[in-house]
């Protein structure tokens, strides 16, 4: 008798109770699977690789902070991965301490630095000479109160009091009520989801020369075509001072013509391309294309020159 099939693995950044969390939870093809909780990016993507997990859910923007560097950095020396989709989970913060604790007693806080980045202006404050402990995640900054005394309270998710024994010292300490964490899920598939008219393109591209105009002409690559940019970002490539990778997000998919014809382009000027994937936008938000740059005229001109080539009369 053989063995029964592995159940599918996802990881996310843990403990239970994390954005990240929420952000898996908004997966279908997640329910009822089995969901493996790790320490950071590089642990969730390794997950990925080596087959122990069939996709990872990954923070990748804040509407704050702007791109995760940890993430795009990992994005772009990991070779063979696939973003698959995408999801916005609203973020806002709560201080928590250790039964007992008034906020006159916090002198340092726990936080995760993303968190602590969007709640700094809260803290300076209210806790104008408050030290700073970072943490791997907003969950573990909690748990870490009943671990370790050497900080008096936290910055976590709201709802965390219903899994540690903490109290809560402050709510809606987000320095921005509109906070949204922008995440995406990753797998090693090669399969690409269908267009929908509603879609998002995620590559990475070095400039082949650090020349004055190299980035414009780059950037000619999809104006030219009409393809609008919703991210660009730069990464140090790492390799000398002065060399940067750009991070791109491009609104449509690669079967539409006019990124198709945009990332032929670029790979001809760039020295290296990584493409990240075409997926469904999270906000659903239909992409609107100028007449001129729309899928027939591209397959027309083709047509044109197809017919140029082999002597066909025009018509």
């Amino acid at each position: 008798m053989s063995d029964p099939a592995p159940i599918e693995t996802y990881s996310y950044l843990g403990p239970a109770g994390t954005f990240t969390e929420a952000a898996l939870k908004q997966v279908p093809e997640a329910a009822g699977k089995v969901w493996r909780s790790v320490n950071n990016v590089g642990e969730a993507l390794h997950d990925v690789v080596t087959g122990r997990s069939v996709a990872a859910m990954i923070a990748i923007e804040n509407s704050i902070e702007g791109g995760v560097s940890a993430t795009q950095d990992a994005l772009a020396t990991i070779p063979d991965l696939r973003i698959v989709g995408e999801y916005l989970v609203p973020v806002n913060f709560v201080l928590v301490a250790r039964p007992g604790t008034t906020l006159d007693d916090v002198s340092v806080v726990n936080a995760h630095p993303v968190a602590y980045a969007q709640t700094h202006l809260w803290l300076d404050r209210h806790l104008p000479n408050h030290g700073h402990i970072p943490s791997t995640s907003n969950v573990t900054a909690a748990a870490s109160l009943l671990e370790s005394e050497l900080a008096d309270a936290a910055v976590a998710p709201p709802g965390i009091t219903d899994h540690y024994d903490l109290v809560e010292l402050a709510s809606g300490i987000g320095d921005n009520p509109n906070a949204v964490t922008r995440f995406v899920l990753v797998s090693r598939t090669r399969q690409l989801p269908e267009p929908t008219g509603a879609d998002k393109t995620s590559i990475i591209a070095e400039l082949p020369t650090n020349e004055p105009g190299s980035l414009l002409e780059m950037l000619e690559q999809f104006a030219t075509r009409g393809v609008n940019m919703s991210l660009l970002e730069s990464r140090p490539i790492g390799d000398e001072l002065g060399r940067y990778r750009f991070v791109i997000d491009l609104d449509g998919h690669v079967q539409d013509e006019r990124v198709a014809d945009a990332l032929l382009g670029l790979k001809r000027f760039s020295p290296n391309v990584i493409f990240l994937g075409s997926y469904p936008r999270a906000d659903k938000q239909r992409i609107t294309v100028v007449e001129r740059y729309g899928n027939e005229v591209f397959i027309e001109a083709r047509d044109w020159l197809r017919g140029l080539l082999s002597g066909e009369p025009e018509a």
